[in-house]
């Protein structure tokens, strides 16, 4: 971060982008660009958006875990975690984030972005749960979101991707998120009826009524 220059207000803190069905390497090569050209005047955004199928392998990532991809391509990325699958249905939030300026360890952030499912869920009178052993967000045991993350320089990017209404088949092809036998959910299959749009922009609020909460216990 440069030195000398004031942060941005609590309101211009996040710009949130709507991007559609998107390419996950592009995503991926904007993020690490994005990334890279911030400063200390930088807001910090959201990216929501779903992929076409696709594995991606977290760079502690296990071979073994991939039982069989079926012709869905595997990516070797960046983030933290083992294999997970996207796909269609599937909404994907990507936090671009200046954690320093946000007052954000790295388990404070992991446990802020889990918290923003759960209160959105709950909502929906959806019990659900995180894990300390393994992150992401449960419903009965089932996982319903998983998240992974890069930190670099006090930014981050990657975020955490909920499932919404998908094809669920290729988490069957992989141990998700390196657990064998592990059920996977999403919120069509809990009697939610909202579909990928209006979810998105509850789990984007959410998830900004997290990151500033955090932020003004902090600063009080």
């Amino acid at each position: 971060m440069q030195t000398g220059q004031s942060s941005p207000p609590l309101e211009s803190h996040f710009v949130v982008r709507p991007m559609g069905l998107c390419d996950y390497r592009s995503t991926w090569q904007a993020m690490k660009d994005f990334t890279d050209a911030r400063t200390a005047q930088t807001s910090d955004e959201i990216w929501l958006l779903q992929h076409p199928p696709i594995f991606t392998q977290g760079i502690a990532g296990k071979p073994e875990h991939l039982l069989c991809n079926h012709g869905i391509d595997v990516v070797k990325t960046d983030r933290g975690g083992q294999i997970t699958y996207h796909g269609p249905g599937q909404i994907i939030a990507y936090l671009l984030l200046d954690i320093r300026r946000l007052k954000l360890g790295a388990r404070e952030l992991v446990r802020n972005l889990e918290s923003a499912v759960i209160d959105l869920l709950h909502d929906y009178r959806v019990k659900a749960v995180n894990r300390t052993e393994a992150p992401g967000v449960y419903v009965n045991g089932a996982k319903i979101a998983a998240l992974g993350l890069k930190i670099r320089k006090n930014y981050c990017y990657h975020g955490i991707a909920l499932n919404v209404d998908m094809d669920l088949t290729p988490f069957s092809y992989i141990n998700p998120c390196g657990y064998q036998g592990l059920q996977v959910t999403q919120t069509k299959d809990l009697g939610i009826a909202d579909g990928l749009d209006i979810l998105g922009r509850k789990l984007t609020d959410h998830l900004q009524q997290k990151l500033l909460n955090q932020l003004t216990a902090y600063s009080s």
